[in-house]
């Protein structure tokens, strides 16, 4: 995959080849699961790129990853923060001024620095190899109280920071940990099966551009086994940077990506309703089944089990040149 993202025209270079039926989709999916649609790929992160991400971060560092402080907190910041931080565009004059006022009102954050300020928030959501594609088990930390999908749409971009194609994505997150310290981000993001990447890549072409990405609706449902469900629409409109601008920011003179990246673009809406006792918000429980869907990108489905009871990640680098080795592929 990282060889095909790198082509002139991955796009091209797919149509152009011929062969067999192995299986159906549904026949593959009947046998387990999918492969994660990436391969040496870095897998890389950008957050609070949305105002309801945004107003969400600050809830969490405030209430310090206590769900129950979460509920008065949101509905407060809601009202100062809503209707001034959507629609602003990062790094602006129009940012800067809004800063200077938010700070003078006292409800300055670190999460609003990359929501609004001229640098996005960019990190390392897991390892080459590492995530987990349709159909597989995603992992959630049994010690976590408070944690949550992020549906978000993932591009795959070449080498050279060409954007080639997107896929689906779930960033999955542990509130309650990077609530307490946004320095407990890699134990909230980067767990056994905490992400997950498919369908498949979509690549660019005349069928299919870059405005398709700006204009995708995603959907986000959840269905516990105990009968409870939820469901929710979001709009990459509602994005507060570029595509672009985001990949611009992970790859450039400053940092080379030889293998290239997956990028998610950031979280479009998070579950904040009580799942059951009053002021605890939503919390994953085992066997919830997790659907990310848009129209023009498939869907991706995942259960919820425990990080330490998802199967473990064995085939890392090592294991990849054995096998090519091997089969005399290397």
């Amino acid at each position: 995959m990282s060889d095909l993202c790198d082509l002139p025209d991955p796009a091209a270079a797919v149509a152009s080849f011929d062969g067999p039926e192995l299986c159906s989709l549904e026949a593959a999916l009947a046998g387990g699961h999918l492969l994660a649609p990436c391969d040496l790929q870095a897998i890389k992160a950008s957050g609070v790129t949305f105002a309801t991400s945004a107003i969400e971060r600050v809830v969490e560092e405030r209430a310090q990853g206590d769900a129950q402080k979460a509920l008065c907190l949101r509905d407060e910041l809601a009202d100062i923060l809503g209707k001034d931080i959507a629609g602003l565009r990062p790094g602006t004059p129009d940012a800067d001024r809004m800063k200077t006022a938010l700070m003078e009102k006292g409800i300055w954050s670190q999460y609003l620095e990359v929501a609004i300020g001229p640098d996005p928030e960019i990190f390392t959501k897991a390892q080459p190899m590492s995530a987990v594609g349709c159909g597989a088990a995603i992992g959630i930390r049994p010690d976590s109280r408070w944690n949550n999908p992020e549906p978000e749409i993932v591009l795959a971009v070449s080498s050279s920071g060409t954007i080639v194609g997107a896929t689906l994505g779930n960033d999955v997150n542990l509130r309650d940990f990077e609530g307490r310290s946004a320095l407990l981000l890699g134990t909230a993001k980067d767990n056994n099966a905490s992400c997950a990447i498919g369908p498949f890549i979509r690549l660019l072409d005349e069928r299919f551009t870059i405005e398709d990405i700006r204009n995708a609706i995603v959907d986000l449902s959840i269905k516990g086994s105990e009968g409870f469900t939820y469901s929710g629409c979001c709009a990459m409109s509602d994005i507060s940077r570029t595509p672009e601008a985001l990949v611009s920011a992970v790859i450039g003179e400053h940092h080379d990506y030889p293998d290239g990246f997956m990028l998610f673009l950031g979280t479009m809406c998070i579950p904040v309703e009580d799942r059951s006792e009053r002021g605890m918000g939503f919390a994953h429980r085992e066997g919830d089944l997790v659907r990310i869907h848009s129209a023009r990108l498939g869907a991706l489905e995942n259960f919820v089990t425990a990080t330490n009871r998802a199967p473990r990640w064995h085939f890392g680098a090592r294991a990849l040149m054995k096998s090519l080795s091997a089969r005399r592929l290397l």
